[in-house]
């Protein structure tokens, strides 16, 4: 059920996490200053920071093996990732409105 994990493939998982740390940061504060400053250039640059996001949590999960079910959850995660920025975006600006 479970395939080791050989060394070739442990080193690109190392540098493929890290890939997701730091475009996983990127794309949250590129979001931020799209919506903060209002410009559509930013807001092209957060989405390919997303795309380069994806393709990294993609290869870490082929390098670690991770099948099947996995599969589903990596979705699952890269679509909450996706989406929660932009809810907490709306969250933050409803209740700073109706604390005015």
């Amino acid at each position: 059920m479970f395939e080791p994990v050989e060394i070739d493939d442990l080193m690109i998982a190392v540098i493929a996490g890290a890939l997701v740390v730091l475009f996983g940061a990127l794309y949250a504060f590129s979001f931020a200053m799209a919506k903060l400053n209002k410009e559509r250039w930013i807001t092209v640059v957060a989405c390919c920071i997303f795309a380069a996001f994806s393709a990294s949590v993609f290869v870490l999960a082929r390098a670690l093996h991770l099948d099947g079910y996995w599969q589903s959850i990596t979705v699952a995660m890269l679509l909450g990732y996706l989406i929660a920025p932009q809810a907490i975006w709306k969250l933050s600006v409803g209740t700073h409105e109706s604390s005015d």
